[in-house]
C-alpha cells in the first residue's frame, strides 16, 4: 500500500492543507485533502488499462475554498436538507442558515464540514493505508447545539474498496447526518454525462420531495415509477420524466444493521464498476442536475449531468417527520457508519 502526503497550499490565514495520496497495487489512487475531509481524486484504469480520473474536482486550494458544489468534501452536521433551516428539540427551537436558494437548510449551511480545516493523520493497518480526519465542532456551530466532536477515517486496500468511517459525539442533543459529496464519471471526469452509466439500486422504496426538494413525509414504492433501478438501467432512460432529474432518497432494502449493498453503477464502455455498501439506512441518488459551466481541475468544464452523487445518509429533513428513523444524536450514544465504495473492473 502507498501513503503519501505533500502540501496542498495555504489558507488566507497562513494555515497549511495537507494532500493526503493513498494507492493499492491495482493502480488505483485515492486523494484526500484536510480541508472539508474532501476527496479531490480518485484514479482507476478502465478495461484496456487506461487510467483516468473519475471524480469530478479541482487542482487547487482557492476552488475548494470558493463556491462549489460540495465536490468530494464530507457534509453535516446534516447532510441534505432541512425545511425553512429550523427545527426543534425539546421544545428548543433552533435556527440554522436558509443556504439553499433562502428557502432550506443544506448540508450544514454557509460554512459546513466542507469548509473548514481538518487535523488529519495518516495509519497503516490490516494490509490497509488511510487518513484519520478530527474536527471539532463547537456549540452553536451554523445554528446547532452542542459541541460535536466528529472524527472521518479513509482507508484504503488492495481488494480496491475506499472505506469511509464516520464517527461522532455530542454534549447536547442535536441533529447529525454525515455523508461524503463525491461526484463520479466512470468514463472519466470531463468526459460527457452520466446517462449511459448503468445503475442498480437496492431499494424498493423512496421519498418523494416537493418542488423545492425537501420530503413530502410520504414513504413510496418505486414499482412503476422512474425510481425503479431494481434490475439496473441506463441512468438517462427515464431521467426526462423525473422534473428536474434525479436529487431523491432512497430507502435501501436490508435485513440487518451491517454493511448492506446500496448501488451499483457500471460504465459500459470503460468496464468500471462501482458498488457502494452501507450500514446507513438509505441513498441519495443526484444526477448531477446543477454541474453545467463548472470549471474543474486541468480546464474542463463540466457538463449538466457530467457526474452523479451516491451519497449514504439518513433520511433528509428527518427532524420534522416522526416516521422517519431518528436523527438526534443524544450525550452518551455515539454516530457510528461505515460506507465502502468498491470499485472493479467488469468483462464485457
Amino acid at each position: 500500500m502507498l501513503s503519501e502526503k505533500k502540501l496542498f497550499g495555504r489558507l488566507d490565514d497562513g494555515r497549511e492543507v495537507t494532500l493526503f495520496t493513498l494507492g493499492n497495487s491495482r493502480d488505483l489512487s485515492v486523494s484526500i485533502i484536510n480541508y472539508g475531509a474532501t476527496i479531490t481524486s480518485v484514479r482507476m484504469p478502465e478495461r484496456n488499462g487506461k487510467i483516468s480520473e473519475i471524480t469530478l474536482g479541482f487542482d487547487n486550494l482557492p476552488d475548494y475554498v470558493g463556491q462549489h458544489p460540495f465536490f468530494g468534501g464530507i457534509v453535516g452536521r446534516f447532510g441534505n436538507r432541512i425545511a425553512g433551516g429550523k427545527f426543534s428539540i425539546g421544545g428548543q427551537e433552533y435556527t440554522l442558515a436558509c443556504n439553499d436558494h433562502g428557502i432550506h437548510h443544506l448540508h450544514g449551511g454557509e460554512r459546513g464540514f466542507y469548509k473548514v480545516l481538518w487535523q488529519a493523520q495518516a495509519f497503516e493497518q490490516n494490509e490497509a493505508a488511510g487518513i484519520t480526519l478530527t474536527y471539532h465542532s463547537a456549540d452553536g456551530e451554523e445554528g446547532y447545539p452542542g459541541n460535536l466532536e466528529v472524527r472521518v477515517n479513509y482507508s484504503l486496500n488492495e481488494n480496491s474498496e475506499l472505506r469511509i468511517e464516520y464517527r461522532a459525539r455530542t454534549d447536547k442533543p442535536t441533529p447529525v447526518n454525515l455523508t461524503n459529496h463525491a461526484y463520479w464519471n466512470l468514463a472519466g471526469a470531463g468526459c460527457g454525462s452520466i446517462k449511459q452509466h448503468l445503475l442498480r439500486l437496492n431499494c424498493s422504496r423512496y421519498l418523494p420531495v416537493t418542488e423545492t426538494l425537501v420530503p413530502t413525509g410520504e414513504i413510496n414504492d418505486v414499482k412503476g415509477t422512474p425510481m425503479d433501478f431494481l434490475r439496473g438501467k441506463a441512468v438517462g432512460k427515464e431521467l426526462d420524466q423525473v422534473p428536474g432529474g434525479y436529487d431523491h432518497c432512497f430507502i435501501i432494502d436490508r435485513h440487518d444493521s451491517g454493511l448492506a449493498e446500496a448501488a451499483r453503477l457500471t460504465e459500459p464502455e470503460s468496464g468500471r464498476c462501482l458498488e457502494v455498501l452501507t450500514t446507513k439506512p438509505a441513498i441519495q441518488f443526484y444526477s448531477g442536475n446543477f454541474l453545467d459551466g463548472i470549471t474543474g481541475r486541468d480546464g474542463q468544464v463540466f457538463t449538466k449531468h457530467g457526474g452523479l452523487c451516491l451519497e449514504t445518509e439518513y433520511y433528509p429533513d428527518a427532524v420534522h417527520h416522526s416516521k422517519f428513523p431518528n436523527v438526534i444524536l443524544e450525550p452518551g450514544r455515539e454516530y457510528n457508519h461505515v460506507t465502502v465504495y468498491k470499485l472493479s473492473i467488469t468483462d464485457r
